[in-house]
């Protein structure tokens, strides 16, 4: 069966962004002039998805307003004669794409939030995009070849990258057949371990590509210390009986989820905008700032 779905867990408090997280949802934190949660759909789309599911919260209605019509806006650009800025409003929601909203009622974890889309997703292969990770897929596309990848065998697909050592309490690390390879088989996978107990510096970035199966394991998983259903115990159940593959991303993934990653999506992704890239990069060059 061929990917269509995609799932978007938003309902997250953002609380490393507060206080501009306090009254917006911190995937409408914008980089140069589009909100991360914009750069994930339009990456979904550029796969062939078509239907895109966000797990939502009360406070997260600003993400609904995004990609819904707002036909007082787009007549006044049409009456300005703006149709630039008219075409770019349209193209937030493209022709084709169907946006379903889904209320996560608590904050359970992220394994919680996923199995909350089952009723929506069905019996169905789906991808899961995780905002706070913005891939710049102009160098290279990642969830276009995990799809790809999943259309060949269907096995459920994780996009991994390499950090330091050091780094790997922060994420989901993963044990592979061949730590080396582009796409390799999981043996085990650990939630933000200790570096001296991590099997590798290979670590989850926040794409997924799941078979349906996954919401069996989801649905069997205990609440951890922290009363969260963890994705990745769900998948290392899973690893018991079927396959789940890794997939080493060699392209540019923006950690939006820290401050300084997302400062530094904002510089990068500033300098290769067509409208302020040039003036931007001048800027850098000529400022006097002491560093």
């Amino acid at each position: 069966m061929t990917v269509s779905t995609a799932v978007f867990p938003v309902a997250g408090l953002g609380s490393r962004f507060l206080p501009a997280t306090k009254a917006n949802p911190k995937e409408m934190l914008p980089i140069v002039d589009k909100p991360l949660i914009q750069y994930a759909v339009e990456e979904a789309v550029k796969a062939g998805i078509t239907h895109m599911i966000f797990i939502t919260s009360s406070s997260k209605r600003a993400i609904e307003d995004h990609f819904d019509n707002n036909f007082e806006l787009e007549a006044r650009l049409k009456e300005q004669n703006k149709t630039q800025l008219l075409d770019i409003v349209k193209d937030i929601s493209p022709k084709g794409v169907k946006f379903s909203y889904v209320r996560q009622h608590q904050a359970l974890g992220l394994g919680h939030a996923i199995s909350c889309a089952e009723h929506v997703v069905g019996d169905n292969p789906f991808a899961v995009l995780l905002a706070d990770d913005l891939i710049d897929d102009t160098t290279a596309p990642c969830l276009e070849a995990m799809v790809e990848s999943y259309h060949q065998d269907s096995n459920s697909v994780i996009a991994v990258q390499q950090v330091p050592k050091e780094e790997v309490y922060k994420y989901g690390v993963v044990d592979t057949v061949d730590n080396n390879a582009h796409f390799a088989s999981i043996k085990d996978m650990i939630e933000k371990p200790l570096p001296q107990e991590a099997p590798s510096n290979l670590v989850a970035i926040g794409r997924y590509i799941f078979e349906p199966a996954i919401f069996q394991y989801l649905a069997k998983t205990s609440f951890d210390q922290r009363g969260e259903i963890q994705l990745t115990d769900a998948i290392k159940a899973m690893l018991k009986t079927r396959t789940v593959n890794a997939y080493q991303y060699q392209g540019v993934r923006y950690d939006c989820g820290s401050k300084l990653g997302y400062l530094k999506a904002s510089i990068e992704l500033g300098l290769k905008h067509p409208e302020v890239g040039a003036q931007l990069k001048e800027y850098l060059d000529s400022s006097t700032i002491s560093i």
